[in-house]
């Protein structure tokens, strides 16, 4: 992980949308360092989802953060997807 990210935003979000997507990015970045629970990754993906509903948007945005930050967003979230509720994800030492 790199230290001074840039988290991909649009001007057109309210200011509680710019949060919503800039705690997403956080919890992925901190799942690649330690343990973050499935929910917290799983609860803020959704509201990703919500202000981001297009898939090649996501996919720009999430291609962008991993190369800045040096984490991978979609194996982060399948990860999450395919845990057991209560679970807790960490990223590091998986590919990707």
């Amino acid at each position: 992980m790199k230290e001074n990210v840039n988290i991909p935003i649009s001007m057109d979000w309210t200011t509680q949308e710019i949060i919503d997507v800039t705690t997403f990015f956080q919890v992925v970045e901190t799942a690649h360092g330690k343990a973050v629970p499935r929910e917290d990754i799983l609860g803020l993906y959704g509201k990703f989802k919500e202000i981001v509903p297009g898939k090649s948007e996501e996919k720009q945005m999430f291609r962008q953060f991993d190369e800045d930050a040096e984490v991978n967003c979609w194996k982060t979230v399948q990860a999450a997807r395919k845990a057991e509720a209560g679970e807790k994800i960490n990223m590091t030492g998986r590919s990707g």
